[in-house]
């Protein structure tokens, strides 16, 4: 499961995607729509390259909508979509097959559990901080009122050896070589892509642990990425 991530340096974002421009999106932004997001959350606005718009940057609510729900409130439930099964479920496999994009972001949280049964929030990202793309699906849903809600969901699959013994599961990060085939608007044919969801190179990643205050979406400051303190003994010693 992916529930948190950030996406701090809109400048990288411009440079590595040059080919973009910024569009306003069916989903309002953040105020401002270009600030920092250390902790970025399910149902939120999150930025997003559609298929259908591959040269665009736009807003679309985290959290999977399919076009025949009966209401949104599903969109919660669907924040995430598991890559073996994304051609059999109904949630999904149309979208695999015409509706796919790729989330930027900079790093993505999980949480290790200790022997105790304690949550430690950890932070993954590339070596040197450099910006990816999580491969996700994207719906539009017509609303009673006549209004679209366009949504996505991230895809996740098996962890590699950083993040085996912190979680089962790893959203997963689109080589830049896939990029091209994955945005192309027309249809294709899921055994064409499954091969594209394998887990990221584990050497070109790292992980710590960070504060707390992730933990609750309200908090999004540069306090959410920054590595957390050793906790000190009585005597002043790591712990």
């Amino acid at each position: 499961m992916c529930g948190r991530y950030s996406l701090t340096k809109l400048e990288n974002l411009l440079r590595q995607f040059a080919f973009l421009r910024f569009y306003p999106g069916p989903v309002p932004a953040p105020d401002p729509p270009d600030r920092p997001r250390y902790n970025i959350a399910p149902t939120q606005a999150v930025l997003v390259i559609a298929n259908n718009h591959p040269d665009r940057l736009e807003h679309f609510r985290w959290g999977l909508i399919p076009s025949w729900a009966k209401d949104p409130s599903i969109g919660s439930r669907l924040i995430n979509a598991r890559a073996e099964t994304l051609a059999e479920k109904p949630a999904f496999r149309t979208a695999l097959r015409r509706r796919r994009c790729l989330v930027p972001a900079d790093g993505f949280f999980e949480w290790r559990v200790g022997p105790d049964q304690s949550k430690t929030p950890m932070y993954i990202h590339l070596k040197g901080g450099g910006l990816f793309a999580f491969a996700g699906l994207w719906d539009v849903w017509h609303s009673p009122d006549g209004s679209e809600v366009h949504s996505c969901t991230l895809i996740t699959g098996e962890p590699n050896e950083l993040v085996k013994p912190i979680h089962d599961r790893m959203p997963v990060i689109m080589p830049k070589a896939y990029y091209e085939q994955w945005l192309d608007p027309k249809e294709q044919e899921p055994a064409a892509l499954i091969g594209f969801l394998r887990p990221y190179p584990a050497l070109e990643m790292e992980a710590y642990p960070v504060s707390r205050a992730v933990n609750s979406a309200k908090n999004d400051s540069p306090q959410c990425v920054e590595p957390a303190l050793p906790a000190r003994g009585l005597f002043g010693e790591d712990v």
